[in-house]
């Protein structure tokens, strides 16, 4: 059991991580997740609990947080019209069926996989922010039929194994298929609630070593984390949606860029060389 020093200590890096998760997310559209889940893997690390499993915890925990934002996002963006029903309607069946796949796969890996997959999807991710363009498009509407039933599994699949919401993967999918940004950004807190839910659910129920799991532990999910960074970032991201309207963004997704760049190759280099 860590000592009072250090569980206080790691109460305030959870603090500064919640905060700054809500900003990123406000600024520059990206989901908290994408952040969340490799602090967590440091500030857990840190407390001693770095077993196989280290990593399906910090995804459930991650993914529980985005529960409570994406919510909360979807019915910000409602009231002002911007969520696209039709599209959320359309995409949240198979959304939610890779999301259920996500977690059986996910509770079957051991930690340094998860890192592995994590680090190789936050590598395409900081490549389509850092380099993307507004003007790239795979068509002129979203797709239905065949494709969607490729596709929508796919998002809800890879999002669960990164423990992401809807917005690293949704928005420039939509985005690619010619849908405006902000319409984007607010359907794909949507799909964000479509993936959380029935993979907490699934993590829940998953079995972690008792010495491998921090206090306050439920299934795979670190009640305490949760707590904290929900209360920081209820509080910091409409900070980040202030500053996205006094400020350019697109400088700073390229810095985010990079730095998820680092994030990813840490983590990559963690998974094969520990």
């Amino acid at each position: 059991m860590p000592d009072t020093i250090l569980l206080g200590e790691m109460l305030v890096l959870l603090m500064v991580i919640g905060a700054g998760a809500g900003v990123l997310a406000g600024l520059l559209g990206v989901g908290g997740g994408i952040v969340l889940v490799p602090a967590f893997f440091y500030a857990f690390q840190t407390l001693g609990y770095d077993g196989p499993q280290l990593m399906q915890m910090c995804l459930a925990t991650s993914l529980a947080t985005i529960i409570v934002t994406s919510l909360r996002s979807v019915a910000s963006h409602n009231k002002k019209g911007a969520v696209d029903w039709e599209i959320l309607r359309g995409w949240a069946p198979g959304i939610a069926i890779g999301a259920v796949a996500g977690v059986l796969v996910a509770s079957s890996l051991r930690s340094a996989t998860l890192q592995g997959i994590f680090g190789v999807l936050a590598l395409v991710i900081g490549a389509y922010l850092g380099l993307g363009r507004s003007e790239w498009r795979l068509g002129q509407a979203m797709p239905k039929g065949p494709l969607r039933v490729l596709l929508s599994p796919l998002v809800g699949f890879l999002s669960v194994l990164m423990g992401i919401g809807g917005g690293s993967f949704g928005v420039p999918l939509m985005s690619l298929f010619n849908t405006p940004i902000h319409r984007a950004v607010a359907t794909a807190a949507g799909f964000g609630v479509v993936i959380a839910v029935p993979s907490v659910i699934g993590f829940l129920m998953l079995d972690i070593d008792p010495a491998m799991r921090p206090p306050l532990t439920v299934g795979a999910v670190n009640g305490a984390a949760f707590l904290v960074v929900i209360a920081m970032t209820l509080i910091t991201t409409p900070w980040g949606v202030k500053l996205a309207h006094a400020m350019d963004p697109k400088p700073l997704k390229r810095v985010f860029a990079v730095f998820l760049t680092l994030v990813a190759l840490n983590m990559l280099r963690k998974a094969f060389w520990g």
